[in-house]
């Protein structure tokens, strides 16, 4: 595991990079590897997912070398741990994403981000309504998706499972 090269000049994976170098911590191939996966990705990736890409491209890395890179990533403010309730984490990167909300489809899983102004004028209302200074929110809508309905029929409810708990 010898030092990577910079071949890449994202500037998302120059700052990790220089946050490694930074923490005195090796930067090698395989982190800027995983890194490259996450930081290039709009989504909200699971370690499985991370490791699917992985192995897409014919690199070889462990799971252990993905959590921790994963965990490195989240110390340094580039990526977010998110936990959907789906018994594991997914992760999306911070930089160039602006903030947004999440609805979680209870059947497929998909997330889909959203903003609203109308909600972001309220949040600060009830802040405000309360004598509360507000630093940062997250909001989760759980329900099912517009395909997951579609699939079940148009006349028929669709009756969901109750969300997984977390380990």
């Amino acid at each position: 595991m010898g030092e990577a090269q910079p071949t890449d000049r994202s500037p998302l994976l120059d700052g990790f990079r220089r946050y490694l170098r930074e923490h005195g911590l090796p930067v090698t191939t395989q982190r800027e590897q995983v890194a490259e996966v996450i930081l290039q990705s709009l989504g909200h990736l699971s370690v499985d997912d991370i490791e699917r890409q992985l192995r897409e491209r014919d690199l070889k890395i462990g799971k252990a070398t993905v959590y921790r890179t994963l965990e490195i990533l989240a110390k340094s403010g580039l990526i977010t741990e998110r936990d959907f309730n789906e018994g594991f984490h997914r992760y999306e990167r911070v930089p160039g994403h602006p903030h947004h909300e999440h609805l979680i489809c209870l059947r497929c899983g998909r997330v889909i981000e959203f903003t609203n102004e109308q909600l972001e004028r309220l949040k600060t209302m009830i802040a405000d309504e309360h004598g509360f200074q507000h630093h940062h929110h997250r909001l989760e809508i759980y329900g099912v998706c517009r395909e997951c309905r579609r699939q079940a029929g148009a006349d028929r409810p669709v009756t969901s499972s109750p969300p997984i708990e977390s380990r």
